[in-house]
């Protein structure tokens, strides 16, 4: 049962489409001490009405402006809720894309930040090169580079833009380590340090901004 005395603890995995993320957290479930819940993208997107998809999982690029104003308020939600788990003692593991390349800067990492920065949270950053996401991309959707051969646009923007500020209590290259051995890294660093100090960094910018 959980321990509703204290905080849960909070994984947040960011990172471009195809860089592990999903994976990742569902070792984070199975094999990590605690209950553990799933608040991640792919969870708020199956609960966003069809009129409104992509929701949280809109990519960067400014396409859908009608969009953004949901988004924000869909990612506050995502959060609040996220607080509501640890509060009451359960573990929570979130698989993000954060971005701020909208048609208007949303400041929504910042947000979500300062709703946390008090929590026991852990800020990963899940690294992948272009390359290997190219080849993810082929092998999960059948769908890769132009015709002209070039990568995406929009897989260009998600490099770009997903890791910035680019604070992050612990980073994982996927490209090198197995699923598995990124879980066992965020155990580790659970077991060390569960309350990082990213997200106190990040709400702090957002002050000054």
């Amino acid at each position: 049962m959980p321990n509703t005395n204290k905080l849960g603890n909070i994984v947040i995995l960011n990172g471009t489409p195809r860089s592990g993320k999903s994976s990742i957290a569902t070792i984070v479930q199975n094999t990590v001490d605690g209950v553990w819940m799933n608040l991640g993208v792919d969870t708020f997107m199956k609960m966003t009405p069809q009129n409104y998809q992509p929701g949280i999982g809109l990519r960067p690029g400014g396409e859908r402006p009608d969009l953004e104003p949901l988004i924000v308020t869909l990612y506050q939600a995502m959060y609040e809720s996220i607080a509501a788990h640890s509060r009451l003692g359960l573990n929570v593991v979130v698989d993000v894309g954060h971005h701020d390349v909208y048609s208007a800067r949303r400041g929504i990492l910042y947000n979500c930040a300062n709703l946390l920065k008090d929590f026991p949270v852990l800020f990963v950053g899940i690294r992948c090169p272009l390359d290997i996401v190219m080849e993810r991309r082929i092998e999960t959707w059948n769908t890769g580079y132009t015709e002209d051969g070039d990568v995406p646009q929009p897989v260009i923007l998600w490099q770009d833009s997903v890791h910035v500020p680019g604070i992050y209590d612990l980073e994982l290259d996927t490209s090198v380590l197995s699923s598995e051995e990124c879980a066992g890294a965020i155990r580790m660093q659970l077991e060390t340090e569960p309350y990082g100090t990213a997200f106190k960094q990040i709400a702090d910018m957002s002050k000054g901004g």
